[in-house]
């Protein structure tokens, strides 16, 4: 409990910091480069305050200069700090919208440039995806939870099409991500926070120009399959 209370004791001055340091360095960068390395040093200081160790498995596998779309399981919302401060590309979050009506926090997210997806409204998720699409085409990648939120149980839960469609329409590749051991550090619904070690596992992109709309869901079984796998490894042993 003395951790997780350390730990939200941080987080909160950090958010707020961060975030508006985020928010101003983006009128004089558009570009949502710097404010993504803003936050990357807020998710790295959030690691240091939970006492969370990350192994990197696979990252020589990632081109920076070639945009994709990263997918990766979803088990805590430890996943975002990991994500943020050891994937070291540019990237950029298609997340629901209940995170950008954060205040302030929401603010910083938008100015990075991170992109709001509505799922409760098919329309506004559409526009949501074309305006992916578009900041992906112009050499930005992207990085989705594609089960839409936190595994329940600690399996991987079933994944929504958008991203794959998303995929299809960008014409990237998509190279899926693995994360092992977020879950035991904070379950979901659980305001307990364990110290630990966590393992990032980067596999190889997956080129989808073989895949269209009407095939999608041999890509999304392709792609599932390959997070499940690599998980699955892991977590056996």
């Amino acid at each position: 409990m003395i951790q997780t209370l350390i730990v939200i004791a941080w987080t909160v001055p950090a958010t707020i910091f961060f975030a508006i340091f985020a928010i101003l360095i983006s009128l004089v960068d558009p570009t949502g480069k710097v404010p993504h390395l803003v936050a990357r040093t807020w998710a790295k200081s959030i690691l240091i305050a939970g006492r969370i160790k990350v192994k990197v498995k696979g990252l020589s596998k990632i081109d920076p200069t070639t945009s994709c779309i990263y997918m990766c399981n979803h088990q805590s919302n430890f996943d975002i700090p990991v994500l943020l401060a050891h994937l070291k590309v540019q990237f950029r979050w298609l997340a629901k919208a209940e995170l950008f009506r954060i205040p302030l926090f929401g603010f910083a997210m938008r100015r990075a440039g991170y992109i709001s997806i509505d799922r409760t409204d098919r329309q506004a998720a559409f526009s949501s995806l074309d305006k992916a699409a578009k900041t992906i085409r112009n050499g930005v990648s992207v990085i989705i939870f594609p089960e839409g939120t936190r595994s329940p149980d600690g399996n991987i839960s079933p994944f929504k099409k958008g991203g794959f469609v998303l995929a299809l329409d960008s014409g990237v590749p998509i190279v899926p991500i693995i994360l092992h051991g977020t879950r035991s550090i904070m379950p979901k619904k659980q305001l307990r926070i364990v110290p630990g070690t966590v393992v990032m596992e980067i596999t190889d992109p997956v080129d989808i120009s073989g895949y269209a709309r009407e095939n999608k869901e041999a890509l999304m079984d392709r792609i599932r399959n390959i997070i499940c796998d690599a998980f699955k490894k892991i977590e056996r042993k």
